[in-house]
């Protein structure tokens, strides 16, 4: 599922703090971690991989590092070799701390910052991958060739060492020749990720596939309340991201082979949701034409444009149905079955266990096919639980997304009720009461509208009635549409 970061770019402001409070009561979310016993971890015992130079590439802040990377050139084509966190070492099977992780499932992201998924002395501690510290890993090696295509894979337990702790921002300044990386840091890593990512994407449109990276929405504070913004996506970050996928992919193929673990799957989307995406472009103004697709009116879009992001923020209810798939019990998954419509390939979750509990098992799965050994108990025990678990997971981080995104949205509309608004309606619902969807174009937000007869499709006014902690309510104004 595409994870959308809302936060307050200023001082939390108490009708914020209020609601995303209500709204951890009601979903029964706890902030604070329970008192648990985290294990002990020897690195030292695990294959010395300290001599190759990783680096972290995350926002600015983060403290929870999953993944640290190393490009290098391997004869005409290329070696990417990934250390992701290898968290599950500190977690005993079974343990207080193990049922507590199951029980979160994946980590929550809010206005007021995050609820981790592990207790923060492993998510922003001894399990994540900071720079300069001894930490135990996951160690992929990924052979690519010169068109960036997956030769051959395999991945181990290593004891690595990041050499720095490098943002978006940064990188991107020292692609674009505005500014330096720390000295430590590779001097062909911007080259070499900007190549290899670009030859990935050139893949993922070949094959028919969509990456769809949400900007992040931030809260500004205005002379004349609040403002809704978008923090555009970087080359670097979608660079990064195809680093991601290419390792999930990867992962996928090995454990679709041995027909064991785990994959990420996702259905086709439906023409109705199509339909509905359309109605959202021609309410923000974006020009969609009838034979162009939707992977590449995605592409087309600028997330640095506040309509466009706003577009690609929607377009993440094209992974409603997104699904995992246990392998394995005598059963064996076919190609439609298990593949992730908007990857256009198989694909499986690997590369942020601080995060994401199924990450945990399936990098277990990979290793121990890599390594020709069996796959422990913990792990193939679990395995035809794990979507259960997962589902349950979602569906409270999606309840909690959505209520803040409800929190902050509200906080931009407050003492504007009355107000005439232009917007689109982009779909219906039957009931007693007729009511449907519209997106407003200005601020950017998706919100519930009543009235008799609403025009699918059209460009029309509505009056804004209620704010409250369930979002925005708007009414038809009838006979008033907009030119």
């Amino acid at each position: 599922m595409a994870q959308r970061i809302v936060r307050a770019n200023v001082a939390q402001p108490r009708e914020v703090v209020t609601a995303m409070t209500a709204l951890r009561e009601k979903l029964s979310i706890s902030t604070d971690y329970p008192d648990v016993t985290v294990e002990d971890v020897d690195a030292s015992l695990l294959p010395d991989r300290r001599d190759i130079p990783f680096v972290t590439i995350d926002p600015p802040g983060a403290s929870d590092l999953d993944q640290a990377m190393y490009l290098s050139r391997e004869g005409d084509g290329y070696l990417v070799q990934y250390a992701i966190s290898a968290v599950g070492l500190f977690v005993r099977p079974g343990s207080d701390l193990d049922r507590e992780v199951h029980a979160r499932g994946v980590t929550l992201y809010g206005p007021d910052g995050s609820i981790p998924l592990h207790p923060r002395e492993l998510s922003a501690g001894s399990a994540s991958l900071l720079e300069g510290e001894d930490r135990p890993a996951y160690l992929w090696y990924l052979h690519l060739d010169p068109d960036g295509g997956l030769r051959h894979s395999w991945v181990e337990f290593a004891h690595v060492r990041s050499r720095a702790q490098l943002t978006y921002e940064q990188v991107q300044d020292a692609h674009d020749g505005g500014g330096t990386l720390p000295e430590q840091v590779p001097a062909d890593l911007v080259e070499l990720l900007a190549t290899i990512g670009r030859l990935r994407i050139e893949r993922e449109i070949a094959r028919g596939g969509v990456s769809l990276d949400l900007p992040e929405q931030l809260i500004e504070k205005t002379d004349v309340g609040y403002h809704l913004a978008f923090r555009a996506v970087t080359d670097v970050e979608e660079w990064n991201a195809q680093i991601s996928l290419l390792t999930g992919m990867a992962a996928a193929r090995l454990m679709k082979n041995a027909n064991v673990g785990i994959l990420r799957t996702l259905p086709p989307a439906r023409d109705k949701d199509l339909d509905r995406l359309r109605q959202v472009a021609a309410a923000l103004d974006i020009p969609w034409q009838a034979d162009v697709d939707y992977p590449s009116f995605v592409r087309s879009l600028d997330s640095s444009r506040a309509a466009h992001a706003a577009f690609l923020n929607e377009a993440a209810s094209l992974f409603r149905g997104a699904s995992y798939l246990p392998l394995g019990a005598g059963e064996s998954a076919d190609d439609v079955v298990s593949a992730h419509a908007a990857i256009a390939s198989v694909y499986a979750h690997v590369t942020a266990p601080l995060r994401r509990l199924v990450d945990r098992y399936a990098l277990e799965v990979c290793r121990c096919l890599c390594a020709q050994g069996p796959i422990p108990a913990w792990v193939t025990e679990a395995l035809p639980d794990l979507p259960k678990t997962m589902t349950k997971a979602n569906q409270r981080a999606s309840a909690y997304e959505r209520g803040a995104i409800n929190a902050l949205e509200g906080l931009i509309l407050a003492g504007r009720e009355g107000e005439i608004f232009r917007g689109v309606v982009i779909d219906v619902s039957d009931g007693e009461r007729p009511r449907g969807s519209v997106m407003v174009r200005d601020p950017a937000v998706e919100a519930t509208i009543h009235g008799e007869d609403l025009p699918v499709g059209h460009d029309i006014r509505v009056r804004l009635v209620k704010v409250s902690p369930d979002g925005p309510e708007f009414e038809y104004v009838k006979g008033k549409h907009a030119r």
